[in-house]
């Protein structure tokens, strides 16, 4: 495992202004991995300085195909990379090590997503005529015009650290941005090795990618955020630090994404074979419960709620959690002590407004180590109670009996979140005119997933606005600028 301990400022491995550094945790073992740059205000003033240079003094916003080489390259790099990347990724999230292997979204996947970008860049209209048009006795001939959007701050979560380092980054530069990427405290080396690679496998230009790692979030976060040398802010994260970067970012009246929280809601539709469809609720255990669009709200009908009851006792005893190096387990630990504080008071507070605890809702006996929570379900919830309305960001499910099928649709667009969502029918046509009526950013039906490097990932109302991946995440980076030409008579 080759991780980076340095920051990547103006195309060079440096240590903190200040040499100061902080400790990366295993969450899986509680045991300290390395040390990693604590930046300050001064190491965030150079990024922010170099990315603004990069983008007004090279052509590097102009020169597709140098920017469709250096990207190919970028992914090159990533994939001579991937066995040492797999384990950084899987020791300092938490992570079993098999969903940081195919088909999972820590390592192997998102890397693959980057040849989308690489697709789309040289089959992208950056210019377009829109013909002619006469005002005021004058003919002209119209062009529109994309073009970047300028320097980005890109600022990611700790729970898929490189997928969505990769999500921002890859499609900003290819866009013809610079970018500064500042990642969780939680999960630094994720974007370190982003440093690292560019600096040894890619032409990239000094100050058009830097990576500034902090112990500290809020200062060097809000510094960027509110510098006017940044154009846009691109940001994953809870919906409260979504709210407070909008807010910062106002001040310059700069561009914001954001990918924020959900509490999404999956349906079980009263002709849904509950045998199959319930297995999608073991989900809530994936990475521990640790995704915004994880479904974290399961819709019964209620006069199946016993039938339902016995089989999700059955279906969650089927979850092995505890051994980091698994290739087949796909719960680990939650990220840090704070969080699974949080998502204990969680639980008690599920309790103490009446929900009834069918399973798990502790601190696992059988592990002496590591940030786990049991695999927790409550049934008989109520749409109105804490757990059923926050977002936990852990291994607990909410169970919802509805009395028919608009009380389910009811329901489930009862909430400040619209990420994402499921519905189960033994009607294809039913399951999917139900889907249309959730107000979310996506929805599986029967089984289905949305997740692809081609499909936009984004929520309705707080949790967010824009999209990520596909051809609209691309879009998110680029300007519209149109030009009128006089057409001489």
């Amino acid at each position: 495992m080759q991780a980076e301990s340095r920051l990547f400022i103006n195309g060079k491995l440096v240590a903190a202004a200040s040499g100061k550094t902080y400790p990366n945790l295993d969450p899986a073992t509680e045991e300290v991995l390395g040390e990693v740059a604590d930046a300050g205000l001064e190491d965030m003033d150079q990024a922010i300085a170099a990315a603004r240079r990069a983008f007004d003094e090279t052509d590097w916003a102009t020169n597709h195909a140098f920017r469709l080489k250096c990207l190919q390259q970028l992914k090159a790099g990533l994939v001579a990379e991937m066995g040492s990347l797999k384990e950084q990724i899987a020791t300092e999230t938490g992570s079993p090590l098999g969903i940081c292997g195919a088909g999972g979204p820590q390592c192997e996947v998102p890397i693959s997503f980057l040849d989308f970008t690489l697709e789309t860049l040289p089959k992208f209209e950056w210019s377009r005529d829109i013909g002619l048009s006469t005002m005021m006795g004058i003919q002209s001939r119209r062009l529109v015009e994309k073009e970047a959007i300028g320097v980005v701050a890109c600022i990611t979560p700790w729970n898929v650290p490189l997928q969505i380092n990769l999500a921002k980054c890859v499609p900003a530069l290819a866009a013809g941005c610079t970018v500064v990427l500042k990642p969780a405290p939680d999960t630094p080396w994720s974007a370190t090795a982003l440093g690292r690679i560019v600096s040894e496998y890619t032409d990239i230009p000094a100050g058009v990618f830097n990576v500034v790692t902090s112990e500290d979030p809020v200062t060097t976060g809000e510094a960027l955020v509110r510098d006017p040398r940044v154009d846009m802010v691109s940001f994953t994260g809870s919906t409260g630090v979504g709210k407070r970067i909008m807010a910062m970012a106002s001040e310059t009246v700069k561009k914001v994404f954001l990918e924020l929280g959900g509490k999404s809601a999956n349906i079980m539709l009263d002709d849904a074979n509950l045998e199959q469809s319930l297995l999608s609720a073991l989900s809530v255990c994936f990475h521990a419960g640790q995704g915004c669009a994880i479904p974290t709200r399961l819709l019964i009908p209620r006069e199946r709620q016993a039938e339902v009851e016995a089989l999700l006792k059955t279906y969650f005893g089927f979850i092995e959690y505890g051994d980091p190096s698994s290739e087949t387990q796909i719960m680990g630990s939650l990220i840090n002590a704070r969080q699974r504080q949080r998502v204990l008071a969680y639980i008690e507070k599920g309790k103490q407004e009446g929900a009834r605890l069918l399973l798990g809702g502790g601190v696992p006996a059988h592990l002496d180590k590591g940030f786990y929570v049991e695999p927790t379900v409550f049934m008989d919830v109520s749409n109105d109670m804490t757990i059923a309305r926050e977002e936990i960001f852990g291994p607990v499910l909410a169970v919802i009996a509805y009395d028919g099928e608009e009380d389910a649709i009811r329901i489930a667009n009862d909430s400040d979140y619209g990420l994402s969502a499921g519905v189960w029918s033994a009607s294809e046509e039913r399951a999917l005119a139900v889907a249309r009526r959730l107000r979310t950013g996506t929805v599986n039906v029967n089984g289905g997933n949305f997740y692809g490097a081609d499909a936009p990932f984004g929520g309705y109302k707080q949790s967010g606005l824009g999209r990520e991946m596909g051809r609209e995440g691309f879009e998110e980076y680029l300007e519209t600028k149109t030009i009128a030409l006089a057409v001489s008579s």
